[in-house]
């Protein structure tokens, strides 16, 4: 089930290969670990590099450690957070539909209540800040391009909403979406291209006004949703023929 591991970074390979198990269903919850010994073994690494990986795996919510007993595999949707979701939307290189739509319900949610926050709390500089990430939008066409502009635009969109839960979601969902970003940048250009609805929101931004500001963030956060769900129904259909 393991493979040697040759990198230098070896507790952080060993998490890899065993987190990318219990996710994939491999080890299921309850399941029990080889022993620190057996599994330094396997990987062919040193027993501290097995034991940082368990910390890190025991911090992620994948499986539990207690004093006497085998460690055994935690159900990581009761008990992970939101950074597993970058291991959950690539799976063998290509996206998870089922992921994939969830994080865009996410990202819908909570970015109308980013842009409102943002209206009612923005500071001068937030907004100066937030002016000019708009303006970067209409300076290329590549579509990655637009999507790390994109990006940036709600990064200062967040701190705008001044809101320290709020900006650590976004941490995570912006991890979760950076190893997709050039697999979605043809289809994500429905959002990212429209710099005259991001122009808008700044507008709505700089008035305070937080209800256009939401309704604008819902129209822009629906483009790309739509795009991507139009993409992955195709995907789906022709996986079905």
């Amino acid at each position: 089930m393991f493979e040697p591991i040759t990198r230098t970074t070896a507790s952080a390979a060993v998490f890899d290969q065993i987190s990318t198990r219990v996710l994939a269903g491999d080890l299921a919850a309850g399941d029990a670990l080889p022993s620190e010994r057996n599994l330094a073994e396997a990987f062919g690494v040193s027993r501290p590099a097995v034991r940082e990986a368990i910390q890190k795996l025991t911090q992620a919510g994948l499986v539990e450690v207690r004093q006497g007993e085998p460690t055994s595999v935690r159900d990581y949707v009761r008990s992970g957070g939101p950074e597993l979701l970058p291991h959950l939307l690539i799976r063998g290189g290509v996206p998870d539909p089922a992921v994939v739509r969830s994080v865009l319900e996410a990202r819908r949610m909570i970015g109308v209540q980013v842009a409102g926050l943002a209206a009612a709390r923005a500071s001068d500089d937030a907004l100066r800040l937030l002016g000019t990430a708009a303006e970067r939008l209409t300076a290329s066409e590549d579509p990655v391009e637009l999507q790390i502009a994109a990006l940036a635009y709600w990064e200062h969109l967040v701190d705008a909403a001044d809101s320290i839960a709020f900006r650590l979601i976004f941490n995570s969902l912006r991890s979760a979406y950076e190893p997709a970003m050039a697999a979605l940048a043809s289809v994500m250009v429905a959002e990212v291209g429209r710099a005259d609805l991001y122009a808008e929101l700044t507008h709505a931004v700089t008035a305070h006004d937080p209800t256009a500001a939401e309704t604008v963030a819902a129209t822009l956060l629906d483009l790309g949703t739509a795009a991507v769900t139009a993409a992955l129904d195709l995907f789906d259909s022709r996986e079905d023929t």
